[in-house]
C-alpha cells in the first residue's frame, strides 16, 4: 500500500504542472458555465437571432412604404379593398373565378 502511495505521491511531484493545466482546461472548457462549448453555442444562438433581425428590418420597411403609400394615395387604399375584401363601387359587379378542381368520380372512369 505505501508504495502505490509513493508512487502517486512521486508521479503528483513530477507532473504538478501538467496535471493542474489539464484540469484547469478540462474545467474552463467543459464544466464552467463561461466554457468554450458555451460560447459556441451563444455565438450560434447571436447569429441566428441577427438574421431573425435583418428578416424583420426588411419586413419594418416594406411594411413602412406600404404605410407611405396608403397615406399619400387613396387609390392604394382602393385597391386593396376590392384585392382583398371584394369590394366594389356602386356601378361595378363582382365575379370570383375559383381554380378548385371538380372532384372526379371514378365509377365512371373504371366502366369506360
Amino acid at each position: 500500500m505505501n508504495y502505490h502511495l509513493g508512487f502517486l505521491w512521486r508521479f503528483i511531484g513530477r507532473h504538478k504542472y501538467l496535471i493542474v493545466i489539464v484540469i484547469g482546461v478540462i474545467v474552463i472548457g467543459f464544466l464552467d458555465e463561461n466554457s468554450f462549448m458555451k460560447r459556441v453555442q451563444y455565438e450560434l444562438q447571436i447569429s441566428e437571432l441577427k438574421e431573425q433581425i435583418k428578416a424583420y428590418k426588411a419586413q419594418h420597411e416594406t411594411d413602412s412604404t406600404k404605410l407611405r403609400e396608403l397615406k399619400r394615395n387613396p387609390k392604394a387604399i382602393e385597391k386593396i379593398a376590392r384585392e382583398r375584401y371584394f369590394m366594389k363601387a356602386n356601378d361595378e359587379d363582382i365575379y370570383v373565378l375559383s381554380d378548385d378542381e371538380q372532384p372526379t368520380d371514378n365509377n365512371n372512369e373504371t366502366t369506360k
